[in-house]
């Protein structure tokens, strides 16, 4: 063997074997991750990534195990459970987090977004920073933000075409004082429970109908009790990983802005698959033989309706943010009634639908500019008490 070539593989075999060295040390940290989704879910995969991001950029120095498929418990618990250091990591939903910070009941409110776009516009700018900051003071450390898509609406005994077919439905909800709100709004009657209880309640008939988003809705099989899928996309909730204050403070700074970096990447890897999943998610379930239902969007702007006094009881404190995030919605000089969202001094005009600020009086027309002032001749006229009401009034011709 030329001299050269044994000097180039003794080199070689040195550098892998420090770097396997380097990997192979004990530890300094070994924590901890919930996920409640199963293996092959987007959020576990995304955690997968972030766990050997973290590994690899740390030396091997900082290990984290991924224990998905609910392994720590529900997410209630888990979120309680990380407030004490119990858990060190989790990707949770919205609704587990805004027991504790009601605040993020204004990113779950119902048809608050367009579309996915408007959303991500609305997290990566300075509203979703403000959102993740929240979190101080609470226990909890947020890194960053995980997609979950749009929730709809299934059934196990007819399907949900309109208004009228949700009214009397026992509807499983998140253990959530929105989401119960939200269906008990549309007429139907809430049934909180656990995810790992819907497939059984369905089989069983101990409830009517779930919602969720289609990842969920194939992945635990719950199209095989409920094929009765109804796009109306009610509520387009993102989800956070949050780590816990207590162990955030034992760790190193340079380890803390390691996993902040690590956090995010992980999260643009989990959008990658989250558009991927929803697209064989719905591939599989009309292959089964599911129905799957559109709404109309008359259809859809009656549901929005019903939700006119869910945003009096929870969103008559935040009525600022959620004219922002409304206005990052906007697009085009034309947003007239039943178009895009507009804004105005005393409310928010939501499709067909003028939410008002509490105790405001307004008279609301065709507007054309979110700073316009409101014209005052032929209009339509809304009226607003102590929560948000809408009035509907017949406008005068011309």
């Amino acid at each position: 063997m030329p001299a050269v070539l044994a000097v180039t593989i003794m080199l070689g075999a040195c550098i892998l074997s420090g770097q396997k060295a380097s990997h192979s040390q004990v530890p300094e940290f070994v924590l901890t991750y919930a996920e409640n989704q199963p293996e092959d879910y987007p959020t576990t995969q995304g955690a997968y990534r972030f766990a050997q991001l973290v590994f690899e950029r740390t030396g091997g120095r900082v290990e984290i195990q991924v224990n998905a498929g609910g392994a720590l418990g529900e997410e209630q618990s888990t979120v309680a459970q990380m407030r004490f250091g119990g858990i060190d990591f989790a990707r949770v939903s919205l609704t587990s987090l805004s027991e504790f910070v009601p605040e993020l009941n204004v990113l779950q409110m119902p048809y608050l977004y367009t579309d996915a776009d408007h959303m991500w516009k609305v997290l990566e700018g300075q509203i979703g920073d403000d959102f993740l900051d929240s979190l101080d003071g609470f226990g909890l450390v947020a890194l960053s933000w995980y997609d979950a898509g749009a929730r709809n609406f299934y059934s196990s005994k007819k399907p949900v075409e309109s208004l009228e077919d949700v009214k009397g439905m026992r509807i499983r909800v998140q253990e959530s004082e929105l989401m119960i709100a939200m269906v008990e709004a549309l007429g139907a009657s809430a049934a909180p429970m656990a995810y790992e209880e819907v497939y059984s309640a369905l089989e069983t008939g101990a409830i009517d109908a779930a919602e969720n988003n289609w990842p969920s809705y194939e992945s635990m099989s719950h199209y095989e009790v409920a094929p009765y899928y109804t796009v109306d996309e009610h509520t387009r909730v993102p989800e956070m990983q949050i780590a816990s204050e207590d162990t955030w403070k034992k760790l190193p700074m340079e380890f803390q802005e390691v996993i902040r970096e690590c956090a995010k990447e992980s999260a643009l890897y989990e959008r990658e698959l989250w558009a991927k999943r929803i697209r064989q998610s719905e591939r599989r379930v009309r292959r089964a033989g599911c129905q799957v239902i559109e709404l109309s969007a008359e259809e859809k702007a009656r549901f929005r309706e019903a939700m006119m006094p869910v945003y009096g009881e929870y969103c008559h404190e935040y009525m600022d943010i959620v004219e922002k995030i409304i206005e990052a919605g906007i697009r085009g000089p034309d947003h007239g009634p039943g178009q895009n969202p507009v804004a105005c001094g005393d409310g928010i005009l939501h499709g067909s639908n003028f939410i008002c600020r509490p105790g405001a009086k307004a008279l609301m027309g065709r507007v054309y500019n979110s700073n316009a002032r409101i014209p005052l001749p032929g209009l339509f006229q809304y009226r607003c008490g102590k929560f948000l009401e809408r009035a509907v009034r017949r406008t005068s011709p011309g």
